[in-house]
């Protein structure tokens, strides 16, 4: 995938050093990094503070993105790793960091196939999003996840359920699949495995 060729010079600037190149570039995803963010962390002085440490920190470490086109996936995941520290943080227990460097690694050798797949999911209602991303993201029982979004396990369920099949329309024109019989479909909603979403 590709970007447009001046959000590609904008990120180049930045890498230059250029502040105002980097926040016109960071205004593209803004409202991407806050509804995730708001996924994760839920209330809205939470979601400021993380998608903050996220520029700042992708501002810092700019240099080290040798792939101009990744810039969105590097982004979020940097942003998924500040929500990660933030809830560890909240349970006081030991943070594992990846760096910048690392996440970019990860986002170029990122499967192809999932970038459909991660896109549907955050076209998704709130209500189902939030369940996908407890039970696939973070391999939360369904149980918990029940205790998390507040509802009985058996609206996890249906909920779940809606998902998929909505997932799967979405994706039906890449392969037919049966979504409730294939127990590798939705393993794919791995966070690591995140790619460019769309093109800016």
């Amino acid at each position: 995938m590709s970007i447009k060729r001046e959000v590609q010079q904008d990120i180049q600037l930045a890498q230059d050093g250029s502040a105002e190149a980097f926040a016109r570039v960071i205004q593209l995803y803004e409202r991407t990094l806050y509804g995730l963010a708001r996924t994760y962390v839920g209330r809205d002085e939470d979601c400021a503070d993380v998608v903050q440490d996220t520029v700042m920190k992708a501002f810092r470490a700019i240099r080290t993105l040798r792939e101009p086109a990744y810039f969105k996936t590097w982004m979020i995941q940097i942003l998924i790793n500040e929500c990660r520290q933030w809830q560890r943080k909240k349970k006081r227990s030991p943070t594992v960091e990846l760096s910048p460097l690392q996440i970019e690694e990860k986002a170029v050798q990122a499967p192809y196939e999932a970038i459909e797949l991660a896109e549907a999911v955050w076209k998704l209602e709130h209500e189902l999003r939030i369940v996908v991303w407890l039970h696939y993201y973070e391999d939360l029982p369904i149980k918990e996840v029940a205790l998390r979004a507040g509802v009985p396990e058996g609206t996890v369920k249906s909920r779940l359920h809606r998902a998929r099949v909505l997932l799967a329309e979405e994706l039906e024109s890449s392969q037919e699949r049966n979504v409730d019989d294939d127990p590798t479909f939705m393993r794919k909603l791995s966070l690591d495995d995140l790619v460019p979403l769309s093109a800016a």
